[in-house]
């Protein structure tokens, strides 16, 4: 019912934009008017059409083309809703002029009631500022990692790991992916970083262990001093996919297990890891995915830090920043610091300076960069890959450079 009623929305809002088109190409010689006009509805029926085969083709072999064609209605969907709005401002002007000349005492006054030249042309581009924006986002922004850097000072950070340099990575979502040279780009941009110890929090995949199969090579080369440990996001565990059984899904859970120990990476699922150097330790804590809301809650925070309780400092991957506030500062005042992703920054907002903005703000508190309360620290990842929309406005893919540093 919900698709009917877009594509009725898509197909009524065709027809109507088309009389503002119209004003504008009326100009026009006959030969490009025509032109214009089959393109505009050739590639607005193609991307409707498209859509209503997206579910009959078969992900494994056109889910390259699915994306396409969902980005591209979707996108158009947007521009032409904004369109819209400028044409219904104008016809509501149109429509108040045509009553006001029908009372008597103005029938020595006419207002215009032809539609605007000026909102039809205001109209179209505002309805091609979106379409070239998230265009750019999917050609641009997609792969245009940066590096952000943070130094945190933590008052229980033992002397023998002052100084250490962690970077994480979170949410590759390898099911997204679409360019392997960039990706390729990202992995040595990670090793360049020269980190001690590199951290995964989630969500290898977007729902099916096969994805990752294409970069399992590639991530393999990630390499940190001191190893690399990894930890499972709400998307790695096959949630969001139909399943012929529930042994088919906890295979397909497993043997995202493996890739894990494949590409070298230390897969915590409630574990921890004590980390000595010099006669003095660290507890990494690695739990599974725990999420405040609507979520799964996979994790046990109880079995996570068991055998780590004489040890002062624990450093916890935790995939969503909800764990935060909703568990481990209330009840784990001694996890120094929690390195979370999950919210992707959605993808979309403004980066200037300190200043931060974009939609996930509204649903999460912890959403991008460092947070502190007391002497707990979190910092949310924006994200290595993207999922849905195939690119970032704004909100680039990050590769975070953490330098710990004791007091």
């Amino acid at each position: 019912m919900v698709f009917i009623l877009i594509a009725v929305l898509y197909v009524a809002m065709d027809v109507y934009l088309y009389q503002a088109i119209k004003l504008l190409i009326e100009d026009f010689s006959p030969t490009v008017r025509k032109t214009l006009r089959i393109s505009y509805f050739v590639i607005s029926i193609g991307f409707f059409i498209g859509v209503i085969l997206y579910s009959r083709l078969d992900p494994k072999v056109f889910g390259g083309l699915r994306v396409v064609l969902m980005t591209g209605f979707f996108i158009t969907l947007l521009g032409k809703l904004l369109a819209a709005l400028f044409l219904l401002a104008d016809d509501l002007r149109r429509i108040t002029a045509y009553l006001i000349d029908l009372l008597p005492s103005r029938a020595e006054t006419q207002h215009s009631s032809s539609r605007s030249e000026f909102m039809a042309k205001s109209a179209m581009i505002a309805g091609a500022v979106p379409i070239a924006v998230f265009s750019f986002g999917i050609l641009s922004g997609a792969h245009d990692y940066r590096v952000r850097r943070r130094t945190i000072h933590l008052p229980s950070l033992p002397r023998a790991f002052d100084g250490i340099r962690v970077v994480q990575i979170s949410d590759i979502h390898t099911g997204s992916f679409f360019n392997r040279k960039a990706v390729a780009g990202g992995v040595d941009l990670i090793n360049q970083q020269k980190p001690d110890l590199v951290f995964f929090t989630g969500d290898l995949v977007n729902n099916k262990s096969e994805e990752a199969k294409p970069y399992l090579d590639i991530f393999k080369k990630v390499k940190g001093d001191m190893g690399v440990m990894s930890t499972m996001g709400n998307h790695d565990y096959g949630d969001y996919s139909s399943w012929s059984s529930k042994e088919t899904k906890q295979q397909d859970i497993q043997n995202l297990h493996e890739m894990h120990h494949y590409m070298g990476w230390d897969l915590m699922l409630n574990e921890n890891r004590i980390l000595k150097v010099d006669n003095e330790e660290i507890a990494v804590l690695g739990i599974e995915n725990w999420g405040a809301g609507r979520f799964s809650k996979y994790g046990d925070m109880a079995k996570t830090v068991k055998g780590t309780e004489d040890i002062p400092f624990k450093l916890l991957l935790s995939h969503d920043p909800s764990h935060w506030d909703a568990q481990v500062r209330p009840e784990y005042p001694d996890v120094a610091l929690q390195l979370a992703g999950h919210t992707h920054g959605m993808q979309f907002g403004i980066e200037i300076g300190d200043f931060r903005w974009s939609p996930s703000q509204y649903l999460y508190k912890q959403w991008a960069d460092l947070y502190q309360e007391g002497d707990q620290y979190i910092y949310v990842n924006r994200g290595f890959g993207y999922i849905g929309y195939p690119g970032r406005v704004g909100i680039l893919p990050e590769i975070t450079v953490l330098e710990l540093k004791r007091g």
